[in-house]
């Protein structure tokens, strides 16, 4: 089936046209995001392929049907971008990748925190200058802190045997406890009570209404003073003006994040010649302690070879008639261990 490609860049046309099932279907790149103002793009393709940023609400869907579109697919985990009400009612599949690489993801997490911890990136602009001082440069050993792990599933699972590999203690919250984990040496605790004695907190959990800024200026008020904050599961999670303050106020010691709440319009563009015009966005560029990567958590040769097979392998599941196993439905919209605030 033929499969119009939104929101790509060359290594998202490499991976693909890489992959040994790319003959069994056209494939059309576009480099714009998938909104109700692209969706023409999309003619004469049966489905549509859209990344994290692309906003695949009602209008979008609708527009989509009329053109033939008869498949979303996700070349992502995440799904919050896609109205799944409307899919529904519109009888148009949604299918995502559900684990690609659960280490690429984990991994990045851990370099945010000891390129943070050990002030790597300080270090390295000072040696590029000629200037060999370490002050300022003191961290702290990994090796028996608390480390909260909020969301426990594939790649949370991941980082939390990282961290047992360091001599960490991970404390971990989710509604669903993994066994092994248990086993293994993590312990469950409320969300309060992981956010109080943690050392560090990392978030690796789905956006939905019940986590959308779950980490504000009440869940920043439990933590420790110092706490370092890692985010690399979505932008919203975390309310970026609690986090200025936190940060400004000196209660954050330290943030590494992989995500922005209005990453859409900056991630994945080089905008090294403009001027950022988000304030939030802006302020957080300044602080010495943060270090901000632009969602590339994911981005390695592993991951996205995983995300070409599994998207087209999702598209010729669908074009055979065959049960489409990572389809997302409505009910998979629910919150994941997560409490009403």
């Amino acid at each position: 089936m033929k499969i119009a490609f939104f929101d790509t860049h060359s290594y998202d046309r490499e991976a693909f046209e890489a992959c040994p099932l790319a003959p069994q279907h056209p494939l059309i790149f576009f480099p714009e995001k998938l909104n109700s103002s692209t969706t023409a793009l999309a003619k004469g393709a049966e489905a549509v392929c859209c990344f994290v940023n692309d906003r695949i609400d009602r209008k979008t869907l609708t527009e989509l049907k009329a053109l033939g579109i008869r498949l979303v697919l996700l070349r992502c985990a995440g799904f919050n971008q896609v109205d799944l009400v409307a899919a529904s009612e519109l009888e148009m599949p949604v299918a995502r990748v559900p684990e690609y690489s659960p280490h690429a993801v984990a991994e990045h997490a851990i370099a945010l925190l000891m390129n943070l911890n050990r002030k790597i990136h300080r270090s390295y602009n000072r040696v590029r200058e000629g200037n060999f001082s370490i002050e300022h440069l003191v961290g702290f050993d990994v090796f028996g802190k608390t480390v909260g792990v909020l969301g426990t599933g594939r790649i949370g699972r991941v980082f939390c045997e990282i961290l047992l590999g360091f001599g960490a203690r991970p404390v971990a919250f989710d509604l669903k406890k993994d066994l092994e984990l248990e086993k293994k040496g993590v312990t469950y605790d409320s969300l309060e009570n992981v956010l109080k004695v943690s050392d560090i907190v990392s978030l690796h959990l789905p956006l939905n209404e019940q986590t959308r800024h779950l980490i504000d200026d009440h869940a920043l008020g439990l933590c420790k003073k110092g706490v370092v904050l890692l985010n690399t599961s979505r932008g919203a999670l975390v309310d970026t003006r609690a986090l200025i303050k936190g940060l400004k106020s000196g209660h954050v010691g330290a943030a590494g994040l992989d995500v922005y709440e209005e990453e859409e319009f900056f991630f994945f563009k080089d905008l090294s010649d403009s001027v950022i015009q988000d304030d939030l966005l802006a302020r957080l560029m300044t602080f010495p302690n943060v270090i901000l990567t632009s969602h590339q958590a994911f981005l390695t040769k592993e991951a996205l070879e995983n995300i070409a097979w599994t998207t087209l392998n999702n598209a010729s599941t669908f074009e055979q008639n065959k049960p489409l196993q990572n389809e997302v439905h409505v009910k998979s919209h629910s919150p994941r261990g997560i409490p009403e605030k």
